[in-house]
């Protein structure tokens, strides 16, 4: 695989978008760096999740191959090592004032249209996540003397919702990072799914699975888009305390996820529940289906869910 660009920097959340970027970047570029941001968020699983990916995608790095002994030989590489950091910013966690921060309200449920999602906006968060990542970007460049990109998974379902993701703020952010640092014109912006959405997305994921010898399921049961996870306990027949986290499929966030799978048609390979336990992925799609109905999305009517992948 002939990578034709030198350096990228990945802001890695553990969601279906980063992760899929993450691998888009893997293809397309010779050195990744991922980093991912602690600021006392609930679902600090996606943290977990995020390292949990790196640790998978490292591991198959390599490309191997195996004799009729089967004896297995290294014989280059898929791609190269990801290198990954989780950014300390939780100390902001008593100061954020979010639903989706640690103390916060409760996170609402439903569809991104509703008014109440404004719940889950966190002051300036893109913001500082990106004053960090243009600063190990351009550090990057520097050290190299290459340019270096900085990821964005933006995509044209972001929701206007949120004041920084609108277009405005990231030419207003780009324009003070190239005010405030000289050599700023060595880093760039690497937006492969500007005009595409989480379906298109998804759609990338499979195919640059298939591309870098990597297992799909493998891939997107490491993510987490639930704002709501749940983490739920049992205790087995030997009497072992056990715990899972899995998610919900209530918030705007999950039902944009299913949204997509379904679209894919193909299952979710991430558990899901609900305040009575663990659910199948029927019971989530028939759930998220009357959502999506309510807000008039005449596409997923009479949904009967039917896997249509085979593998």
């Amino acid at each position: 695989m002939q990578k034709q660009k030198d350096h990228v920097v990945v802001s890695l959340s553990g969601g279906l978008d980063s992760s899929t970027l993450l691998l888009r970047c893997l293809s397309e570029y010779k050195s990744v760096t991922a980093i991912s941001f602690d600021y006392g968020q609930k679902h600090r699983v996606e943290l977990e999740r995020a390292q949990s990916l790196v640790d998978y995608l490292n591991g198959c790095s390599e490309k191997t191959e195996q004799d009729q002994l089967g004896t297995i030989t290294v014989v280059g590489k898929n791609y190269n090592e990801v290198m990954y950091r989780q950014i300390q910013l939780n100390g902001l966690v008593d100061l954020l004032d979010s639903a989706l921060v640690t103390g916060g309200e409760d996170v609402p449920e439903g569809h991104y249209a509703e008014d109440n999602m404004k719940a889950t906006v966190v002051p300036n968060r893109n913001k500082i996540f990106a004053s960090i990542s243009q600063a190990v970007a351009l550090s990057v460049a520097n050290r190299t003397g290459e340019n270096c990109d900085i990821a964005l998974g933006i995509h044209a379902g972001d929701h206007a919702i949120y004041p920084d993701c609108r277009q405005e703020f990231r030419d207003a952010d780009d324009a003070a990072f190239r005010i405030g640092n000289w050599e700023a014109e060595r880093v760039g912006y690497f937006t492969p799914y500007l005009e595409g959405d989480k379906f298109t997305i998804l759609q990338d994921g499979e195919v640059l699975c298939d591309e870098l010898g990597l297992d799909f399921d493998e891939v997107y049961s490491k993510t987490n888009t639930s704002y709501k996870p749940i983490l739920w306990k049992w205790t087995g027949t030997d009497n072992t305390e056990y715990e899972q986290w899995y998610s919900d499929y209530k918030s705007a966030s999950s039902v944009e996820r299913v949204e997509a799978f379904i679209k894919l048609g193909r299952k979710d390979p991430a558990p899901y529940a609900d305040e009575t336990g663990p659910v199948t992925w029927e019971h989530v799609v028939a759930e998220v289906t009357k959502v999506l109905d309510n807000h008039n999305q005449p596409t997923t009517k009479n949904i009967n869910w039917v896997e249509t992948r085979t593998y």
